[in-house]
Protein backbone atom coordinates (compact mmCIF):
# COMPACT_ATOMS: atom_id res chain seq x y z
CA UNK A 1 0.00 0.00 0.00
CA UNK A 2 1.46 2.92 -1.51
CA UNK A 3 1.83 6.49 1.16
CA UNK A 4 -1.10 8.28 -0.66
CA UNK A 5 -3.44 5.48 0.61
CA UNK A 6 -2.50 5.01 3.88
CA UNK A 7 -3.07 8.68 4.14
CA UNK A 8 -6.82 8.42 2.52
CA UNK A 9 -7.85 5.68 5.00
CA UNK A 10 -6.69 7.06 8.34
CA UNK A 11 -7.50 10.89 7.38
CA UNK A 12 -10.15 12.74 9.60
CA UNK A 13 -12.53 15.02 7.11
CA UNK A 14 -11.08 18.34 9.40
CA UNK A 15 -11.05 21.67 7.36
CA UNK A 16 -9.43 24.70 7.61
CA UNK A 17 -12.21 27.21 9.62
CA UNK A 18 -11.20 29.73 6.79
CA UNK A 19 -12.77 27.10 4.25
CA UNK A 20 -16.06 26.37 6.06
CA UNK A 21 -17.43 30.04 4.92
CA UNK A 22 -16.73 29.58 1.57
CA UNK A 23 -18.19 25.76 1.41
CA UNK A 24 -21.31 27.16 3.06
CA UNK A 25 -21.62 29.66 0.87
CA UNK A 26 -21.38 26.98 -2.06
CA UNK A 27 -23.50 24.55 -0.61
CA UNK A 28 -26.57 27.10 -0.08
CA UNK A 29 -25.76 28.37 -3.97
CA UNK A 30 -26.32 24.66 -4.65
CA UNK A 31 -29.85 24.49 -2.59
CA UNK A 32 -31.33 27.99 -3.68
CA UNK A 33 -29.86 28.57 -7.41
CA UNK A 34 -29.72 25.25 -8.54
CA UNK A 35 -32.43 23.70 -6.69
CA UNK A 36 -30.19 20.74 -6.09
CA UNK A 37 -31.26 17.56 -3.78
CA UNK A 38 -30.69 17.53 -0.49
CA UNK A 39 -28.95 13.86 -0.91
CA UNK A 40 -26.77 15.43 -3.55
CA UNK A 41 -25.88 18.43 -1.45
CA UNK A 42 -24.75 16.31 1.21
CA UNK A 43 -22.53 13.79 -1.11
CA UNK A 44 -20.77 17.36 -2.29
CA UNK A 45 -20.15 18.27 0.52
CA UNK A 46 -18.94 15.16 1.86
CA UNK A 47 -16.14 15.29 -1.50
CA UNK A 48 -15.30 18.22 -1.06
CA UNK A 49 -14.52 18.11 2.90
CA UNK A 50 -12.19 14.88 1.84
CA UNK A 51 -10.55 16.45 -0.89
CA UNK A 52 -10.10 19.66 1.42
CA UNK A 53 -8.68 17.65 4.19
CA UNK A 54 -6.16 15.11 2.27
CA UNK A 55 -4.19 17.71 1.47
CA UNK A 56 -5.08 20.95 3.71
CA UNK A 57 -3.85 24.22 2.15
CA UNK A 58 -5.27 28.11 1.59
CA UNK A 59 -7.81 27.62 -1.20
CA UNK A 60 -5.80 30.22 -3.63
CA UNK A 61 -2.70 27.75 -3.71
CA UNK A 62 -4.06 24.39 -5.01
CA UNK A 63 -2.95 23.27 -8.31
CA UNK A 64 -4.13 20.84 -10.59
CA UNK A 65 -1.56 18.83 -9.29
CA UNK A 66 -3.17 18.38 -5.87
CA UNK A 67 -6.27 17.27 -7.67
CA UNK A 68 -4.79 14.61 -9.67
CA UNK A 69 -2.81 13.55 -6.97
CA UNK A 70 -6.09 13.15 -4.87
CA UNK A 71 -8.29 10.83 -7.94
CA UNK A 72 -5.13 8.97 -8.58
CA UNK A 73 -4.60 7.71 -4.84
CA UNK A 74 -8.38 6.97 -4.71
CA UNK A 75 -8.04 5.01 -8.23
CA UNK A 76 -5.06 3.29 -7.00
CA UNK A 77 -7.50 2.63 -4.04
CA UNK A 78 -9.60 0.57 -6.89
CA UNK A 79 -12.71 3.25 -6.98
CA UNK A 80 -14.97 3.66 -9.91
CA UNK A 81 -14.73 5.79 -12.39
CA UNK A 82 -18.46 6.58 -11.82
CA UNK A 83 -17.25 7.64 -7.98
CA UNK A 84 -13.72 9.55 -9.46
CA UNK A 85 -15.86 11.53 -12.24
CA UNK A 86 -18.57 12.64 -9.05
CA UNK A 87 -15.79 13.55 -7.10
CA UNK A 88 -14.22 15.45 -9.71
CA UNK A 89 -17.16 17.24 -10.67
CA UNK A 90 -18.30 18.28 -7.21
CA UNK A 91 -14.48 19.63 -6.61
CA UNK A 92 -14.31 22.06 -10.02
CA UNK A 93 -17.95 23.31 -9.00
CA UNK A 94 -16.97 24.16 -6.07
CA UNK A 95 -13.67 25.99 -7.01
CA UNK A 96 -15.58 27.47 -10.40
CA UNK A 97 -18.33 29.01 -7.98
CA UNK A 98 -14.50 30.39 -6.27
CA UNK A 99 -13.19 31.95 -9.41
CA UNK A 100 -16.93 33.32 -9.69
CA UNK A 101 -17.16 35.07 -6.32
CA UNK A 102 -13.83 36.50 -7.33
CA UNK A 103 -11.36 34.58 -5.66
CA UNK A 104 -7.72 34.59 -6.71
CA UNK A 105 -7.17 30.93 -7.34
CA UNK A 106 -4.26 28.67 -9.44
CA UNK A 107 -6.19 25.83 -9.89
CA UNK A 108 -7.27 25.43 -13.79
CA UNK A 109 -8.97 22.48 -13.90
CA UNK A 110 -8.62 22.49 -17.95
CA UNK A 111 -5.54 20.63 -16.27
CA UNK A 112 -7.09 18.17 -15.06
CA UNK A 113 -7.78 15.01 -17.61
CA UNK A 114 -11.60 14.58 -17.19
CA UNK A 115 -12.76 10.84 -16.09
CA UNK A 116 -15.73 9.83 -18.74
CA UNK A 117 -18.12 7.43 -18.43
CA UNK A 118 -19.82 5.69 -20.97
CA UNK A 119 -23.09 7.15 -19.49
CA UNK A 120 -22.01 10.99 -19.20
CA UNK A 121 -22.97 13.41 -21.86
CA UNK A 122 -23.23 17.22 -21.42
CA UNK A 123 -27.30 18.82 -20.51
CA UNK A 124 -28.30 20.42 -23.54
CA UNK A 125 -31.60 20.75 -25.65
CA UNK A 126 -32.56 20.36 -29.57
CA UNK A 127 -32.39 23.53 -32.01
CA UNK A 128 -36.54 23.11 -31.88
CA UNK A 129 -36.47 23.38 -27.78
CA UNK A 130 -34.56 26.32 -27.98
CA UNK A 131 -36.19 28.18 -30.29
CA UNK A 132 -39.53 27.67 -28.64
CA UNK A 133 -37.86 28.74 -25.05
CA UNK A 134 -36.27 31.62 -26.47
CA UNK A 135 -39.33 32.98 -29.43
CA UNK A 136 -41.75 32.04 -26.28
CA UNK A 137 -40.10 34.90 -23.84
CA UNK A 138 -42.15 38.19 -23.65
CA UNK A 139 -41.31 41.54 -24.00
CA UNK A 140 -43.59 43.84 -22.36
CA UNK A 141 -41.58 45.86 -19.77
CA UNK A 142 -37.90 46.43 -19.25
CA UNK A 143 -37.42 43.17 -16.83
CA UNK A 144 -38.69 40.76 -19.55
CA UNK A 145 -36.81 42.75 -22.33
CA UNK A 146 -33.68 42.71 -20.45
CA UNK A 147 -34.29 38.85 -19.72
CA UNK A 148 -34.71 38.35 -23.68
CA UNK A 149 -31.39 39.75 -24.63
CA UNK A 150 -29.78 37.91 -22.04
CA UNK A 151 -30.49 34.19 -23.26
CA UNK A 152 -30.43 35.15 -26.92
CA UNK A 153 -26.79 36.32 -25.89
CA UNK A 154 -26.13 32.99 -23.58
CA UNK A 155 -27.38 30.87 -26.60
CA UNK A 156 -25.77 32.87 -29.47
CA UNK A 157 -22.10 33.09 -27.67
CA UNK A 158 -22.20 30.45 -25.83
CA UNK A 159 -20.85 32.42 -22.43
CA UNK A 160 -21.07 31.06 -19.22
CA UNK A 161 -23.18 32.72 -16.69
CA UNK A 162 -20.94 34.39 -14.86
CA UNK A 163 -19.29 36.16 -18.09
CA UNK A 164 -22.69 37.01 -19.39
CA UNK A 165 -23.49 38.92 -16.16
CA UNK A 166 -20.12 40.49 -15.48
CA UNK A 167 -20.17 42.34 -19.06
CA UNK A 168 -19.71 46.27 -19.09
CA UNK A 169 -21.17 48.53 -21.59
CA UNK A 170 -17.80 48.64 -23.20
CA UNK A 171 -17.03 44.92 -23.44
CA UNK A 172 -20.12 45.32 -25.91
CA UNK A 173 -18.23 45.93 -29.99
CA UNK A 174 -21.23 46.43 -31.65
CA UNK A 175 -19.96 48.39 -34.39
CA UNK A 176 -17.87 44.41 -34.91
CA UNK A 177 -20.42 42.17 -33.32
CA UNK A 178 -18.36 41.37 -30.95
CA UNK A 179 -17.83 40.81 -27.42
CA UNK A 180 -15.10 41.40 -24.75
CA UNK A 181 -15.64 38.04 -22.82
CA UNK A 182 -13.38 38.02 -19.25
CA UNK A 183 -13.48 33.75 -18.54
CA UNK A 184 -11.80 31.99 -15.45
CA UNK A 185 -8.75 33.12 -14.04
CA UNK A 186 -9.41 36.81 -15.66
CA UNK A 187 -8.68 35.22 -19.50
CA UNK A 188 -9.43 37.37 -21.90
CA UNK A 189 -11.34 36.96 -25.39
CA UNK A 190 -13.71 38.18 -28.17
CA UNK A 191 -17.12 36.39 -29.29
CA UNK A 192 -18.94 37.29 -31.88
CA UNK A 193 -22.55 37.30 -32.20
CA UNK A 194 -25.01 37.68 -34.39
CA UNK A 195 -26.38 40.69 -36.17
CA UNK A 196 -30.10 39.83 -36.14
CA UNK A 197 -29.81 40.91 -32.06
CA UNK A 198 -28.75 44.23 -33.05
CA UNK A 199 -32.61 45.74 -32.82
CA UNK A 200 -32.90 43.96 -29.46
CA UNK A 201 -29.58 45.38 -28.31
CA UNK A 202 -30.19 48.60 -29.73
CA UNK A 203 -33.72 48.88 -27.94
CA UNK A 204 -32.41 47.27 -24.26
CA UNK A 205 -29.49 50.03 -23.99
CA UNK A 206 -31.22 53.28 -25.52
CA UNK A 207 -34.70 52.71 -23.93
CA UNK A 208 -34.83 49.39 -21.15
CA UNK A 209 -30.98 49.88 -19.32
CA UNK A 210 -31.43 53.34 -19.32
CA UNK A 211 -34.97 52.92 -16.90
CA UNK A 212 -33.70 50.16 -14.57
CA UNK A 213 -30.62 52.44 -14.58
CA UNK A 214 -32.68 55.13 -12.86
CA UNK A 215 -30.39 57.64 -11.73
CA UNK A 216 -27.58 55.81 -10.80
CA UNK A 217 -24.06 55.76 -12.39
CA UNK A 218 -22.95 51.65 -13.61
CA UNK A 219 -21.77 50.37 -16.68
CA UNK A 220 -22.85 47.18 -15.88
CA UNK A 221 -24.78 45.77 -18.61
CA UNK A 222 -27.04 44.25 -16.93
CA UNK A 223 -29.11 45.34 -14.26
CA UNK A 224 -31.64 43.93 -11.48
CA UNK A 225 -34.97 46.21 -10.79
CA UNK A 226 -32.93 48.28 -8.52
CA UNK A 227 -30.75 49.40 -11.14
CA UNK A 228 -27.67 47.07 -9.37
CA UNK A 229 -25.95 44.04 -11.11
CA UNK A 230 -28.01 41.72 -11.58
CA UNK A 231 -27.12 37.96 -9.58
CA UNK A 232 -26.95 34.61 -10.72
CA UNK A 233 -29.11 33.78 -7.98
CA UNK A 234 -31.69 36.72 -9.70
CA UNK A 235 -30.77 34.79 -12.97
CA UNK A 236 -32.12 31.54 -11.61
CA UNK A 237 -35.27 32.12 -10.94
CA UNK A 238 -35.90 34.36 -14.35
CA UNK A 239 -34.49 31.12 -16.22
CA UNK A 240 -36.76 29.05 -13.74
CA UNK A 241 -40.12 30.52 -14.38
CA UNK A 242 -39.04 30.71 -18.33
CA UNK A 243 -38.83 27.15 -18.73
CA UNK A 244 -41.93 26.58 -16.73
CA UNK A 245 -43.88 28.79 -18.52
CA UNK A 246 -42.22 27.10 -21.87
CA UNK A 247 -43.90 23.62 -21.63
CA UNK A 248 -40.33 22.05 -22.02
CA UNK A 249 -39.82 18.66 -20.11
CA UNK A 250 -35.86 18.91 -19.44
CA UNK A 251 -33.89 20.77 -16.71
CA UNK A 252 -32.38 23.75 -18.41
CA UNK A 253 -29.59 25.77 -16.55
CA UNK A 254 -27.75 28.38 -17.43
CA UNK A 255 -25.08 25.95 -18.80
CA UNK A 256 -27.44 24.65 -21.00
CA UNK A 257 -27.09 27.47 -23.33
CA UNK A 258 -23.27 26.66 -23.57
CA UNK A 259 -23.78 22.86 -24.16
CA UNK A 260 -26.68 23.51 -26.88
CA UNK A 261 -24.12 26.22 -28.55
CA UNK A 262 -21.37 24.02 -28.83
CA UNK A 263 -23.10 20.72 -30.00
CA UNK A 264 -25.34 22.61 -32.64
CA UNK A 265 -21.96 24.08 -33.90
CA UNK A 266 -20.96 21.03 -34.13
CA UNK A 267 -24.13 18.83 -35.72
CA UNK A 268 -23.65 22.23 -38.36
CA UNK A 269 -20.09 20.97 -38.82
CA UNK A 270 -17.96 23.92 -37.39
CA UNK A 271 -14.65 22.66 -36.86
CA UNK A 272 -13.65 21.72 -33.62
CA UNK A 273 -10.56 24.45 -33.01
CA UNK A 274 -13.14 27.20 -33.35
CA UNK A 275 -15.72 25.66 -30.68
CA UNK A 276 -12.91 25.89 -28.46
CA UNK A 277 -11.97 28.93 -29.16
CA UNK A 278 -15.46 30.40 -28.80
CA UNK A 279 -16.22 28.85 -25.59
CA UNK A 280 -12.79 29.96 -24.04
CA UNK A 281 -11.20 26.27 -23.36
CA UNK A 282 -7.30 26.00 -23.13
CA UNK A 283 -7.55 22.76 -23.80
CA UNK A 284 -9.00 20.70 -26.81
CA UNK A 285 -9.93 17.62 -24.53
CA UNK A 286 -12.05 19.97 -22.55
CA UNK A 287 -14.02 20.57 -26.10
CA UNK A 288 -14.21 17.05 -27.26
CA UNK A 289 -16.41 15.84 -24.90
CA UNK A 290 -19.30 17.64 -26.98
CA UNK A 291 -18.37 15.49 -30.39
CA UNK A 292 -20.44 12.39 -27.90
CA UNK A 293 -23.12 14.22 -27.50
CA UNK A 294 -25.80 12.92 -30.62
CA UNK A 295 -24.83 9.55 -31.95
CA UNK A 296 -28.47 9.59 -33.46
CA UNK A 297 -27.71 12.74 -35.45
CA UNK A 298 -24.76 11.50 -36.78
CA UNK A 299 -25.70 7.89 -37.35
CA UNK A 300 -28.86 9.77 -39.65
CA UNK A 301 -26.77 12.21 -41.51
CA UNK A 302 -24.43 9.27 -42.38
CA UNK A 303 -27.23 7.58 -43.68
CA UNK A 304 -28.57 10.24 -45.46
CA UNK A 305 -25.42 11.69 -46.91
CA UNK A 306 -22.98 8.48 -47.00
CA UNK A 307 -23.29 7.57 -51.04
CA UNK A 308 -23.64 3.57 -50.04
CA UNK A 309 -26.32 4.22 -47.77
Amino acid sequence: MCALQKKLQTIKVEIDPAHIGMLGSFLYHLKVERGMAKNSIEAYERDIKDFLAFDAKPLGEYLPADVIKYLSALQEMGMQKSSLRRKRVAIKQFFDFLLENDQVLMLDFDLVPAITTENYLPDTISVEEMKKLLDGLPMGNNLEYRNKVMMELLYATGMRISELLGLSIHDLKRGQHMLLVRGKGSKQRFVPYIKALDPLLDTYLEIHRSNLLKFKQSDTLFLNRFGNKLSRMGFWKILREAVIKSGIKHDITPHTFRHSFATHLLEAGVNLRIVQTLLGHSSINTTQIYTHVDMRWLVETHKQFHPRA
